[in-house]
This record gives C-alpha cells, sequence and structure tokens, in this order.
C-alpha cells in the first residue's frame, strides 16, 4: 500500500483501537482525551511520515507514539492526574503507567467498548452515532452526510450520547454473562443497522458505502472471536454480512449505476464470502432458539443460488413467512411481496403489494413498477416515475430511468 493510503486505512484500523484501549484503561468519562490522544498521534504520522516516509513497522510506530503522548498527557494535563492517576493502584510515576496495545488487551478492550457504547441508557440512533464515531473512527461529517442531516445536529447527538455515558458512570470492562444477555440484542441491532446503512446507503452520490458494511462485519467478527459473546445470533448476523457482502459490487456497474438482482452478474459474486457465509450459518444453526437472523441469513444465502428455481424462491417465500411471524416489518414484508412474485405469479403479488402502502418510500414503487411490468405497462411506467422522484441517490434515479425508457420504448 503506498503512503498516500496507508494513514487513511491505518486510521480506520488503528484509531478505534487506542481509543478503547485508553477507555478501558481510564475510563468513559476520559473519552475526551483518549480521542485527542489518538488523534494527535495520527497527525503526528501524517506530519513525519510526509517528511521522512513511512517506517518499517507503521503500526508499531502508532502504538509507541500512543503511549509516548499518554504519558505526557499525564504529566501535564492537572485533572487528569487528580482523578485518574490515583485510581491507578501502585503507579506513582507517569512513566510507569503501562499502555497495553497487545492483541490480547486490544480484542478485550474493543469488546467492552462494543457494549458500552451499546448501552441501553442512549439511544439506538445515538447508539449507531458512537459506534460509527468511536468504534469506527468516522468523523462528524462523515456520519452527517450518510444520515442526510447537518454537522451540528450530529455533533451534539454525540456529545449528549457521551455525556449520559458518563453521567449513568458506565464502565468500560469486559461484559459478564448476564450483561451478554441483557444487551447482546441491542449490540446486534445496532451492527445490523450500521451494516443496512452501508448496504442501502442514504448518501445522494452512492447506493453503497461499502466501508460501513466492512466496519460492521469488524465489529461482528470481534463478537464471535470471544467465546463469551460467540452467541448463535452472533454468527448468524456475521453470515448474512458475508452473504449480502458477497454480492456487493454485482449491486453496481462501472458508472455506479444500481443493477436488480435479476440482471446481476453472478461471476462476479464473491465465492469465498459465500463459503464463509454457509460457515457461520452452520454454526448459527447449531442453537436451540431460532432468531431474526438466522432466518435473515437463510434467506440470503439462497439469494446466493444461482439457480432461478420453484424450490428457491418457495423457500424463501417461506422463511419471509416465519420472519413476519416473529416481528412484523413493512421493509420485510415487501420483500416477501418479490419472493412471492417469482414463486405463485405477479398478479398473487399485486395484492399482496396494495396491502403494505409504503408510498413514500422508492423501492415500494420501484417493485411494483417490475411487478406491473407485461401486466399493464403504463401503471408500471407511472410507479417507476414516483420511485424517480423519491430515489435517494443519483444510482437509483439513473435505473429508475433506465426502467422507464426500456417501458416507453417498448410502448412506442
Amino acid at each position: 500500500m503506498d503512503d498516500q493510503h496507508l494513514i487513511p486505512h491505518l486510521f480506520r484500523t488503528e484509531y478505534r483501537k487506542i481509543v478503547a484501549v485508553l477507555c478501558k484503561r481510564f475510563g468513559i468519562d476520559q473519552i475526551a482525551i483518549a480521542e485527542d490522544i489518538a488523534g494527535e498521534t495520527f497527525l503526528l504520522a501524517s506530519e513525519a511520515w510526509g517528511l521522512k516516509g513511512a517506517p518499517e513497522n507503521p503500526t508499531a510506530w502508532l502504538y509507541t507514539v500512543a503511549k509516548n503522548k499518554t504519558r505526557d498527557q499525564i504529566k501535564h494535563r492537572a485533572v487528569f492526574m487528580k482523578n485518574v492517576v490515583p485510581e491507578i493502584k501502585g503507579v506513582q510515576d507517569p512513566d510507569e503507567v503501562d499502555i497495553d496495545l497487545s492483541v490480547g488487551n486490544i480484542k478485550d478492550s474493543q469488546l467492552a467498548m462494543i457494549f458500552a457504547v451499546c448501552h441501553p441508557c442512549i439511544s439506538q440512533e445515538a447508539q449507531i452515532g458512537l459506534a460509527l464515531n468511536i468504534l469506527c473512527g468516522f468523523g462528524v461529517a462523515e456520519i452527517a452526510h450518510a444520515f442526510l442531516t447537518n454537522k451540528e445536529v450530529i455533533y451534539k447527538r454525540l456529545q449528549r450520547s457521551k455525556e449520559k455515558l458518563r453521567s449513568e458512570m458506565i464502565k468500560i470492562e469486559p461484559p459478564t454473562l448476564t450483561e451478554v444477555n441483557e444487551r447482546l440484542e441491542s449490540v446486534l441491532m445496532t451492527l445490523y443497522l450500521l451494516f443496512n446503512e452501508g448496504y442501502y446507503s442514504g448518501s445522494q452520490e452512492t447506493s453503497i458505502r461499502t466501508e460501513f458494511c466492512i466496519e460492521a462485519m469488524q465489529l461482528n467478527r470481534i463478537l464471535i472471536d470471544n467465546d463469551i459473546s460467540n452467541t448463535p445470533s452472533a454468527n448468524a448476523l456475521f453470515s448474512l454480512m458475508c452473504f449480502q457482502s458477497s454480492r456487493l459490487t454485482a449491486r453496481t456497474d462501472e458508472h455506479g449505476e444500481s443493477i436488480l438482482y435479476d440482471d446481476q452478474d453472478v461471476s462476479s459474486w464473491d465465492q469465498q464470502l459465500i463459503e464463509k457465509g454457509n460457515y457461520y450459518l452452520n454454526q448459527a444453526l447449531k442453537g436451540t432458539r431460532l432468531s431474526k437472523y438466522q432466518l435473515e441469513a437463510t434467506i440470503a444465502f439462497w439469494h446466493t443460488n444461482k439457480e432461478d428455481t420453484q424450490e428457491k424462491w418457495e423457500s424463501i417465500l417461506q422463511l419471509y413467512n416465519r420472519l413476519l411471524l416473529i416481528e412484523y416489518s413493512p421493509i420485510v414484508a415487501l420483500s416477501r411481496t418479490y419472493a412471492l412474485a417469482k414463486a405463485n405469479g405477479k398478479r398473487e403479488a399485486l395484492i399482496e403489494a396494495g396491502k403494505i402502502g409504503l408510498t413514500d418510500y422508492p423501492l415500494y414503487h420501484s417493485l411494483l413498477g417490475n411487478l406491473y411490468t407485461d401486466i399493464d405497462n403504463s401503471k408500471a411506467i407511472e410507479h417507476y416515475r414516483t420511485a424517480l422522484k423519491l430515489a435517494r441517490s443519483n444510482s437509483e434515479r439513473k435505473a429508475m430511468e433506465k426502467e422507464i425508457a426500456k417501458l416507453t420504448n417498448a410502448e412506442g
């Protein structure tokens, strides 16, 4: 990797590790100092490496600088010296403070940080924002762009959330079995929503934010690599992410335009990710309780089956039926309607689609456009035009324009 891309890459992978270790060492109330230390470490790297080039072991260089800057902070910050150092047993000199950036402690610290950030004392929306900011290293501007709001809104949301965690004195420590049982569902939902924000991005420029998907998978992997949080549901969610990610490159063309499932080039699907998804799905199905993640992962598994068979779509339809019984969602109902059309025909699917009523949702009208095609092309064009007006990204708009042009030419 060239020097130009090395620091951004390392920022994505190492920033969160440094912050997690420092917060675990000194507490959630020192999160601002932890972020300052991590930020200053990368600023120094940018300056030094720009002049002299990257060192032989860039990661070790970052960790050494982070340790030194931590000791400097302890020496020069009166509040830190007064409130934190006395709590570090046996330490008389700041130079004696041990900052453990070993692989094992980094993993333990990140796991602890995930459960702290996903504490139920803050909202799901705030949890996702903090996960992006603290665990993934995304800046305020990036998060605001992703969620179609301004930087001030995100900044205030993050500050309120951090203050809430401080006021509630949430500890950053490896979760107990009881805490895992109580809060794993919230953690999994945060990672699920983070992945979905990447897979169906709200950004105007793109319908896919691959980096969000990667970050969600890396955080999910921390869960399944730890015995205490390695549950069937965590494996199922990771399996789902693998299956969905296997088709990421097939979902857009070289111009960034969206490609619908039926038109995707199956040869571009990532077979290694599909195999990995199969492995973790098998791990997930060893549990006794069936979760929505296991059902969704199995649906995603069927979508990686290249054969367009009746068995495939009937299996997917039945899985959607079970999923809706566990947790009703109009978006899931919409996805079920597509499977119903494949299994039982478009006319039956149109009846079901009319019951959902997601009139402000672009994919609803896109689906209706698909269902009406060859049944009533004028209605199909009408729905595609509505989807075009509601489209969130340029790639979605171009996809709708293509479908309208295709039907208009057929009508003409």
